[in-house]
């Protein structure tokens, strides 16, 4: 679904159903040189659940114009006014890696609107070493297999998902490559340098009131769980999740992910009638 933006255009997949603003909301938020379709088993069953949904792709990546936005605040502020495009008065805020700092970001900012805040493979401070933003900057393509390598937990995923005979690891791979000939202007290098000089998360994470989910890969070597006390501590209120998956837990641990997102999504007042900060 595409949004007008003003001169530009936003887009979101809605998980096969017709969006429909007046059904709780969740927003789907994807991670560095990613786009929407990492969501694909989640955005699905919650659009066929009771959900309206809006797994977005940001400017630079997929199918939204323009081009990539050069820090997390210009990235919550986009997500803010998409919403406003479609109508949406109250969501809950997914977000992977990346995507988790642009959701935290948004609660802050617009914090009457987000009625849950589920975060997944995050981490604050998401520091990027100056190896890796130098890498991203100079041979994408070297950042590209460094970090799929370093985000999944096995080469040899069984049966694999969606099904038996795909590649997790290539399918991660590909999709890394086609947001790099969408948009060759370093969108890697764009995207880390974000994460790396994002300042505000603990400021946002203590302004956070509303109901808040981690989910953490058991496995993950790029936001491993022990650097996530920060965050943590500071929504002591959170529920955390565990589940057996390196950073790419959507991919490698398909039906644990939506587990969590779906109870956390169903444990949400109706939008309606909950109590906003």
């Amino acid at each position: 679904m595409q949004f007008d933006m003003g001169g530009s255009s936003a887009y979101a997949y809605t998980g096969g159903k017709p969006f429909d603003p007046a059904l709780p909301t969740v927003v789907l938020i994807h991670g560095a040189q990613n786009d929407h379709s990492v969501w694909a088993l989640q955005s699905r069953y919650l659009a066929h659940h009771g959900h309206s949904v809006l797994a977005v792709d940001l400017p630079g990546h997929g199918r939204s114009s323009g081009p990539a936005l050069a820090s997390i605040g210009e990235m919550a502020d986009w997500l803010l006014a998409v919403l406003d495009a479609a109508g949406v008065r109250r969501a809950i805020l997914a977000g992977h890696s990346m995507g988790s700092l642009i959701a935290l970001e948004a609660s802050q900012r617009a914090p009457k609107l987000v009625a849950g805040l589920a975060l997944l493979g995050t981490t604050y401070p998401m520091k990027v070493s100056d190896t890796m933003l130098e890498t991203a900057r100079s041979d994408e393509q070297a950042a590209i297999d460094m970090v799929n390598a370093w985000s999944h937990s096995s080469i040899a995923h069984k049966p694999s998902c969606p099904g038996p005979g795909f590649s997790v690891m290539g399918g991660a791979r590909r999709l890394m490559q086609r947001m790099s000939a969408r948009n060759p202007a370093q969108l890697f290098y764009t995207d880390f340098a974000a994460c790396n000089s994002y300042a505000e998360g603990e400021a946002a994470a203590s302004a956070v009131r509303c109901p808040v989910l981690f989910v953490f890969g058991k496995k993950d070597v790029m936001t491993p769980p022990r650097s996530t006390k920060l965050l943590t501590a500071a929504m002591a209120h959170g529920t955390i999740v565990h589940v057996d998956a390196g950073h790419q837990m959507m991919a490698e641990a398909p039906d644990a992910v939506l587990d969590a997102l779906a109870g956390f999504a169903a444990s949400i007042k109706p939008m309606e009638t909950q109590e906003t900060p």
